[in-house]
């Protein structure tokens, strides 16, 4: 009867349920998108690909609230992770204390998402309002668009087409301010000019944008099977900001300078 209740709950979610290979997946863009912060900023490639990162651990948090047994006991090993990982992001990528890593906002995402599904004292009202009123005074990695971003996800998430527009819809509106991309490892997108489609190619070609190069990895289902414990899928963001802060010591930056960011 339980294995019958996980197989109708994993039906009724419209995206991807597997969520080991998908943390693999955004592992490896957000490696990409962070080393081309902390050692070459000058490859905007790097950064490109790296948007697919952010949207893929979003949806990867839509489906484990959906499956997990304990969200508060979730929504803990985010927030301790977070807090080991804050000074190690500092280090690799240059943020100060005032700016909180995305953890934490994943955290919060979790949170929000319990007083909605709970309903405790209206809480499905009163648990957004906090979570923004907080990042109202708290900055955190993406801010209150990425905490929206999580609750549209949540909010469309047994319906694959309702998952593409919400995804499609955040692209247009993030990347609306950002810097538009024209060329690819050095050419020239040339449709971008097509007369009819050019206009609407050039606002899903802006650099944060790209968020919607995702859309096939959390659309379609997959079956490896991979199974990562609980703690590696988000614990390898702490780790992989330790190797790159390692790459830059033997690459020949001050391991002081680097601290400095700690205490300036």
């Amino acid at each position: 009867m339980q294995a019958q209740a996980a197989t109708r709950q994993q039906t009724a979610l419209g995206g991807n349920t597997d969520t080991g290979w998908l943390k693999i997946v955004a592992l490896v863009f957000m490696i990409v998108d962070h080393l081309g912060v902390a050692m070459f900023p000058g490859v905007m490639e790097m950064r490109m690909l790296g948007r697919i990162a952010m949207p893929i651990y979003a949806w990867c948090l839509v489906v484990g609230c959906e499956y997990t047994h304990d969200i508060y006991r979730y929504a803990f090993r985010l927030l301790v992770l977070a807090a080991i990982s804050q000074p190690i992001n500092m280090v690799a990528l240059g943020n100060s204390w005032g700016k909180l890593n995305i953890l934490f906002l994943l955290c919060l995402g979790v949170l929000v998402i319990a007083g909605i599904r709970e309903k405790r004292f209206y809480s499905q009202f009163w648990a957004p309002l906090l979570g923004y009123l907080l990042l109202g005074f708290v900055s955190m990695d993406y801010g209150w668009k990425g905490l929206t971003f999580i609750l549209l996800l949540y909010a469309a998430r047994k319906s694959r087409g309702g998952l593409a527009a919400v995804i499609l819809a955040f692209a247009l509106f993030w990347g609306d301010s950002s810097s538009q991309v024209t060329t690819v490892a050095g050419m020239e997108l040339t449709f971008l000019t097509w007369p009819g489609i050019g206009s609407v190619l050039m606002s899903l070609f802006r650099l944060q944008a790209l968020m919607w190069l995702a859309l096939p990895f959390i659309l379609f289902q997959t079956h490896t099977k991979i199974k990562m414990p609980k703690w590696l899928g988000y614990g390898m963001y702490p780790l992989h900001l330790l190797a790159i802060i390692l790459l830059l010591v033997l690459t020949g930056e001050s391991f002081t300078s680097l601290l400095s960011v700690l205490i300036p």
